[in-house]
């Protein structure tokens, strides 16, 4: 909740403070403010103590723009029941304090802070506004962030609270959202992918009943996502964490941007679309709001590492005495990946083809192990129907089509198990420009080819490598309508999709709002746009048109006829069993009690098993 009360009236009897007292102590922040007579460096003009002398006419203004702060040190912990605020006096004052987030700590470097409130709408000039705080740990250091490029710039701000260690019984959270809050050592903001920097990352979920806090690390993550304004970041907790609902038990995360895809939600339904495919592994995501050092960053996806793993890439984990023998054989995890040349551990395949060795990492693979799964590749491009799984490399091609993901091959992820000789294909990843978000393929059901084929990216000769499975071979064709049948006889359904859209837009909508005032961008194109839809709920409806256009698209192009709601009575009277076949032709038995539930033909009539 939140009041706006002239400061005359707060200083007559301090009512808006509800029944707790309004709290002192030692000021603290940052040090540096901005003279704007000289715009020059200061430390005596609009300082930190300027927003606690109950002046409305004087104000802090730090000389950084961004990561600034002002608080107060009490000396003992309280727990916070009300923070106030109110903006500069100028023209600029009032949507100023817009995104300022208050945070609680016990240390004084604030490294083990925890956000009290986001201020979520702008000030009045003149008057302090107050909201209710829902947190019961106690804190001794409290204090505002200001938002990003702001200089903090705020006239006065109160604390209110009572003295307490508190307990940890009801934390506070930005949205319904679980809150991810990252606190660098020394405030050092990630500001590349090789170096780690110290961390403490406190993850609030489940309406503030529960709390995850570790020591980690730091750094950002990806590639063209990270030529973003909104930086895409990975976390390496010290010691492995089973992260809100996650399968795996695991010290790598990652924090994915979504910068250009303005639904936030398309890698999350494509994740959906790898689980109904039966992909052996899904990764882990979840939306989540994001803090850094205090400053708003934005709605994110936290999700897995890829990486080596049992809940992750189930394969061996190989270490540098693995260098003869089966042992010799795997697992490996590899990346065809655009950008492979950047990384330190790559190879350029036979066919022309740029490859990452993502495991064993670049730091402890060993020569014979490079040469090893460079020479695996080579094979497995030479000889696909030999070394290369179907199931799983037709699943992925299926994922990406149906999304429409210009990126499918630009980016493709493969792995190895020990004493096989086979390269499996997966996880599915990296979806921001997929269902209709890319202008160098839209509109994509206008095409009347594969995306991969229509103005898809890739990496290296990966186009005319996938032509020869999908396009070249009547048998990997034939495998794919199969893998198809049984996804479109599941929950491959336009209902089922648009169901689980909008149970998405519904958990989004608090988070989404704070996203696009952090970043707004709604009505400007950034990445691939291909157009502006001007609001949220219309670029989510982009998305809903796009599944009901691309299943019947996908079914043409598949050769499946999709049969909704038909029911038939089986062939009767026979003493010879009939064989039984899915809508695409594909013999699945002669008896109808052990079929899972869906449309089938038998003795050339369909039939409906329940």
């Amino acid at each position: 909740m939140v009041c706006m009360v002239p400061s005359p009236a707060l200083a007559a009897n301090g009512s808006a403070a509800a029944a707790a007292e309004k709290l002192r102590g030692r000021v603290i922040g940052t040090a540096e403010s901005v003279d704007y007579r000289s715009f020059a460096r200061s430390t005596t003009v609009n300082t930190r103590e300027m927003a606690f002398d109950g002046d409305m006419s004087t104000y802090f203004a730090s000389w950084e723009r961004s990561y600034t702060w002002a608080g107060l040190d009490l000396g003992e912990p309280h727990v916070i029941t009300r923070v106030g605020w109110s903006p500069r006096n100028d023209g600029q004052g009032p949507q100023r304090v817009v995104l300022g987030v208050f945070e609680g700590a016990n240390r004084e470097d604030f490294t083990d802070a925890l956000p009290l409130y986001v201020i979520t709408e702008q000030g009045v000039i003149g008057q302090m506004a107050y909201a209710d705080v829902a947190c019961s740990r106690g804190f001794r250091y409290v204090r505002y962030v200001g938002p990003a490029d702001a200089r903090c710039n705020v006239a006065e701000l109160e604390f209110y609270g009572v003295p307490g260690a508190g307990c940890d019984s009801l934390l506070w959270q930005l949205t319904n959202l679980p809150t991810v809050s990252i606190h660098t050592q020394d405030g050092i903001v990630p500001y590349d992918k090789e170096h780690d920097i110290a961390a403490t990352v406190a993850i609030v979920a489940d309406g503030g009943a529960t709390l995850l806090c570790d020591a980690a690390t730091v750094r950002e993550r990806g590639n063209g996502s990270r030529t973003f304004p909104k930086r895409p970041y990975r976390i390496k907790f010290d010691r492995k964490q089973r992260v809100l609902s996650a399968p795996a038990k695991a010290k790598k995360w990652t924090l994915i941007n979504n910068y250009g895809d303005k639904t936030l939600m398309r890698n999350l339904l494509a994740f959906e679309l790898s689980r109904i495919m039966q992909m052996p592994y899904t990764p882990f995501g979840t939306a989540v709001d994001v803090l850094l050092n205090g400053e708003y960053k934005g709605c994110y996806q936290l999700c897995d590492q890829v990486q080596v793993h049992k809940h992750r890439v189930d394969v061996e984990e190989m270490t540098p005495a693995d260098t003869d023998g089966e042992a010799l054989t795997g697992g490996y995890l590899v990346e065809v990946d655009a950008y492979a040349g950047e990384e330190p551990s790559w190879f350029r395949s036979s066919y022309g083809n740029p490859v990452t060795i993502k495991s064993p990492s670049a730091d402890s693979i060993t020569a014979v192990q490079a040469e090893y799964i460079e020479d695996c590749f080579d094979a497995m491009e030479r000889d696909w129907p030999a070394y290369l799984d179907m199931n799983t490399f037709l699943r992925h091609f299926l994922v990406g089509e149906l999304s429409g993901n210009t990126d499918t091959y630009w980016s493709l992820f493969m792995y190895k198990r020990r004493g096989c000789d086979t390269l499996f294909t997966g996880p599915v990843w990296d979806f921001d420009l997929a269902f209709e978000n890319d202008n160098r393929t839209y509109p994509v059901c206008a095409k009347s080819d594969w995306v991969y084929r229509s103005g898809g990216s890739y990496a290296g000769n990966m186009r005319s490598f996938v032509d020869r499975i999908v396009v070249r071979d009547a048998g990997a064709q034939a495998q794919m309508r199969y893998i198809w049948g049984q996804a479109r006889e599941g929950e491959l359904t336009e209902g089922h999709l648009l169901a689980c859209i909008d149970s998405l837009e519904r958990l989004l909508e608090q988070s989404q709002r704070l996203n696009f005032m952090r970043w707004p961008i709604l009505n400007t194109k950034v990445h691939q746009n291909p157009r502006l839809y001007g609001s949220y709920a219309a670029e989510v409806e982009n998305v809903r048109h796009y599944v009901r256009e691309r299943l019947p698209w996908m079914d043409a192009r598949i050769g499946y006829t999709y049969v909704d709601g038909v029911a038939a009575t089986a062939a009767a009277g026979s003493s010879v069993p009939l064989m039984i076949y899915n809508l695409h032709g594909l013999p699945v038995g002669t008896d109808a009690a052990v079929l899972r539930p869906g449309v089938y033909v038998r003795g050339g009539r369909k039939m409906l098993v329940h």
